[in-house]
């Protein structure tokens, strides 16, 4: 979870023109790709800040539900169903975080990437 809001925290901080991700999309290296088809770069920089403060705020504030009566009438037997289940969950938590990051991570280093370019073609521009 530290290396995720690390990351996230990184990228706010670098990526100052989310513009320049246009149409950018994203190299194979450490960056998972996309379920609904290509997206450019940019697309990822909004749904990763989107992301953040729901992981920041944890997941109790985004399904804010109160247990009705039937949740509460479990028996001993299911007890030890909620231990697998939540470590299922828990699991599934970590293997997003990790992508996540390292998603994050790739969408900054392509940034500074593009950067430099522009940088390189400002100075042989002005030579």
């Amino acid at each position: 979870m530290e290396q995720y809001l690390s990351a996230t925290q990184k990228m706010e901080q670098e990526v100052m023109f989310p513009s320049l991700l246009r149409g950018v999309f994203p190299q194979q290296e450490g960056a998972a790709p996309g379920a609904g088809g290509p997206t450019d770069l940019y697309e990822r920089y909004q749904l990763l800040k989107a992301i953040k403060p729901m992981v920041e705020k944890g997941l109790a504030s985004v399904t804010d539900q109160s247990p009705t009566t039937a949740d509460a009438d479990t028996d001993e037997g299911t007890d030890s169903n909620l231990e697998k289940c939540l470590s299922h969950h828990v699991n599934g938590l970590q293997q997003v975080l990790i992508d996540l990051t390292k998603n994050t991570k790739a969408l900054t280093r392509r940034y500074s990437q593009i950067l430099e370019q522009i940088s390189l073609s400002e100075d042989h521009s002005s030579s």
